[in-house]
């Protein structure tokens, strides 16, 4: 008889999960076999190089045990490189370990390109790279530029002419240069994954404060209210006084009923962001990033004339504002957050300010995001100028909402 056990989650190299995918992308976590597979299979595209060495070999120019250690040296060259890739994507693996296959590779690259020649010297490619891999930060650009830098010396005291060494050379100096690049990338991705995914926790948090707040406010004394009506009402009927306990009744069901409108409203506007929800959830999205914050202490003070419509605006927009700092403000260490008052053709305005010091718009057009940004600032009779900032550096967005008239807003 066939036995079901429980669910389990797939784990890094167990079996693919109704989930499972083939596609990754840089920087994903490697969840499955499938995964893994897919991450092999575009490592080994680049073996082409490793053709040099094998004409090498087949050339015949070398004794029959020559051939047969330099084969036999180049499979296990491919089998460390690959291994990188299978260490550094497993997790119960330790990341200390890939220190041994890129050791082996480097001595690998060394030892074949003195004793077999300079088809053999294009393995240093392979080594920068992973250097560009293996060491930590700063330490790989230091690590990519002794690579070729031992390339340099073996293929001089080689005997390799001037265009093998510019052409073996170059690449192996520009492909460490930009796996660094692209693991810099990838680090960069992942931080703001785990910084999207603070602010959303932090989002939620905020608005589930603010509702148990809401609910707590306006059910407490509601419902100690009708805690007391309805005592007297049972004491007006053990009494006999009818008329009395009708009318206590029926204040209960006014409470009752104006209770219900009250969490309806509260609940309505329980997805509304707010200044205070979106500047907490702004400065831990920029100090993710390392971007200092200056914002306006008043910022999230009541401002007379600003309804509950046109401050959900202002939040939508800081909100936006944040997310293309993080995500496009490439550069940027600066992020100033104002809100203040200006005169408009058609009255009094709040405007919001969002200033960084990054690089600014470039040539780029306008997203969805500042699309729809506009397009909610126009619901409530307000527009949207976004673009360079003062000089041209940085960029720059003001979200404008009228102002009520009278002193209280309403």
């Amino acid at each position: 008889m066939q036995t079901t056990g429980p669910a389990r989650r797939p784990d890094s190299l167990g079996e693919d999960g109704p989930t499972g995918r083939w596609t990754t992308y840089p920087g994903a976590p490697v969840e499955t076999r499938r995964q893994l597979l897919v991450k092999l299979t575009w490592t080994a595209v680049w073996a082409f190089y490793l053709l040099y060495p094998v004409q090498d070999l087949a050339t015949g120019r070398h004794t029959t045990a020559a051939t047969a250690a330099g084969a036999a040296l180049l499979v296990v060259f491919l089998a460390a490189y690959m291994s990188l890739v299978v260490i550094r994507h497993t997790h119960r693996i330790a990341r200390s370990r890939q220190y041994v296959p890129f050791a082996l590779i480097l001595g690998i690259a060394i030892g074949t390109s003195i004793g077999l020649g300079d088809a053999w010297l294009t393995l240093f490619t392979y080594t920068s790279v992973c250097a560009a891999i293996v060491l930590p930060g700063r330490t790989a650009l230091g690590g990519i530029a002794a690579v070729t830098a031992v390339f340099a010396v073996i293929g001089l005291s080689t005997g390799a002419d001037h265009r093998t060494l510019i052409e073996i050379g170059l690449p192996c100096l520009l492909a460490g240069v930009a796996m660094y690049g692209m693991q810099r990338l990838v680090t960069t991705m992942r931080e703001l994954r785990e910084a999207r995914t603070a602010v959303a926790h932090l989002a939620a948090s905020e608005e589930r404060l603010r509702l148990a707040r809401d609910l707590h406010d306006l059910l407490g004394h509601s419902l100690s209210l009708i805690a007391i009506k309805s005592e007297l009402a049972g004491r007006f009927m053990d009494a006999e006084k009818a008329a009395e306990a009708r009318a206590q009744v029926g204040d209960i069901e006014k409470v009752a009923r104006q209770s219900l409108t009250d969490v309806r409203e509260a609940v309505s506007g329980f997805r509304r962001p707010t200044l205070a929800v979106e500047l907490a959830a702004a400065r831990t999205a920029l100090t993710a990033s390392r971007i200092e914050l200056d914002a306006d202490p008043r910022l999230t003070d009541e401002r007379p004339g600003l309804g509950p419509e046109e401050t959900g605006a202002l939040a939508w927009a800081l909100r936006e504002a944040v997310t293309n700092v993080v995500r496009h403000g490439v550069g940027a260490t600066r992020c100033s957050v104002h809100l203040d008052e200006t005169w408009e053709d058609d009255g009094r305005h709040a405007v919001l300010e969002v200033v960084d010091n990054g690089p600014g718009p470039g040539k780029s057009h306008p997203g969805n995001g500042l699309s729809g940004l506009r397009e909610r600032l126009e619901q409530v009779g307000g527009h949207l100028d976004a673009g360079p900032a003062n000089r041209g550096k940085g960029f720059r967005l003001r979200a404008l909402v009228p102002l009520r008239p009278g002193p209280s807003g309403e």
